[in-house]
């Protein structure tokens, strides 16, 4: 492993989208080409005013250095 391996984190994305009429598929398509892997990627369907997204709280949680 080299010192640029050791230090490369993973790449994680976050998605949302306000109201369920709304798609996440565009921001899904944007965060694969960037190189998030489906399983880093996390989505709340949540308006503006609701502070409550648990994706986002879960997607901070599983950052660690590097990422």
């Amino acid at each position: 492993m080299t010192e640029k391996d050791r230090f490369m984190g993973e790449r994680i994305g976050y998605a949302r989208v306000s109201t369920d009429d709304q798609n996440l598929d565009l921001q899904f398509d944007a965060l694969r080409k960037a190189g998030v892997a489906d399983e880093h990627i996390y989505a709340d369907t949540a308006s503006g005013k609701n502070a409550d997204r648990p994706q986002l709280a879960a997607c901070l949680k599983a950052l660690r250095p590097g990422d």
